[in-house]
């Protein structure tokens, strides 16, 4: 339960990243925003953890930097603008069921039938949750959105696979660094000079590299290095929630049975997955041992 709640801080913050994302930070750097979103973040860690890659990890870092920051902030960045939040919420939402199938050939975790089960339910209350009404869909947003959700499935599924003996807190300033690193140059030969920030901006990058980056993807690592893939992957739909109760506090949005319902099956699916919920399972249906002839 405790890493449960540790990998949960991770959709949280990045919920209310659309938001951020949408209403403060430029429409028109998407390379530059995931460069100043990737590097500060990383570097922030490093300075924490002063620890530098050693032999395969200065590769396997720049692959990670790419699958996990790099490309995936920059599609992030650009289904944040194109896409109403619900569409890319929603999108994101089937990485469960990715993660779940991927982590067999790749991590050996074999998909129980409790997790497909909630990863069912999960996405099924997702889009009763957020798909509400007619939304203009872009169709650059989506291709964005669901490579975004292709790519980070993968890279997540290689740190779980790679970063056992390492040190969480290091692998992910690793990652970050490398991701950042290498967009800097693209950046500047596809959009030329960084963006002027206004103080708004400012804020809205603050915010986004050290709540829903250095801090998020720390725990979310961390998760996933305890848990299941698939179980993680579950947690991760507490992300189209959070946006759905930032929308409440924020934009004065009224909660509809409809999403009620959905938000409710969303939480269902995350508990029949996780791998407490599945021992308790276990224990109750095990039979009683008769100790009376003392064994």
């Amino acid at each position: 339960m405790r890493w449960s709640l540790v990998a949960a801080v991770a959709p949280v913050a990045w919920g209310t990243n659309y938001f951020v994302t949408h209403e403060y930070l430029p429409a028109d750097k998407p390379l530059w925003g995931a460069a100043i979103r990737a590097l500060p973040a990383g570097l922030l860690l490093l300075a924490v953890r002063r620890r530098r890659p050693h032999g395969d990890w200065w590769w396997k870092s720049a692959v990670l930097g790419v699958l996990n920051t790099g490309a995936f902030f920059v599609l992030i960045y650009l289904s944040s603008h194109l896409l109403a939040t619900s569409v890319a919420a929603t999108i994101m939402a089937v990485s469960p069921v990715v993660l779940a199938l991927l982590a067999w050939p790749v991590v050996a975790e074999r998909p129980t039938v409790p997790a497909l089960a909630g990863a069912a339910v999960g996405v099924a209350g997702t889009c009763l949750m957020l798909l509400t009404g007619a939304v203009p869909v872009d169709p650059f947003g989506v291709a964005a959105s669901v490579g975004a959700m292709l790519m980070s499935s993968v890279g997540y599924l290689l740190a779980k696979r790679w970063s056992a003996r390492v040190d969480v807190l290091a692998s992910t300033s690793w990652q970050l660094v490398a991701g950042g690193v290498l967009l800097v140059p693209v950046a500047c030969l596809a959009e030329g000079a960084p963006p002027v920030l206004g103080p708004a901006a400012l804020a809205g990058f603050g915010y986004v590299t050290v709540v829903a980056t250095a801090v998020a993807f720390t725990a979310w690592f961390a998760g996933l290095r305890h848990l299941p893939a698939a179980a993680v992957g579950l947690i991760g739909l507490l992300n189209p929630v959070t946006g759905v109760l930032l929308g409440t506090l924020v934009a004065g949005d009224t909660i509809t049975p409809r999403q009620g319902l959905g938000l409710g099956l969303v939480l269902v699916g995350l508990l029949l997955g996780q791998p407490v919920v599945a021992r308790l399972r276990r224990t109750v249906r095990a039979p009683a041992v008769d100790r009376s002839c003392g064994w």
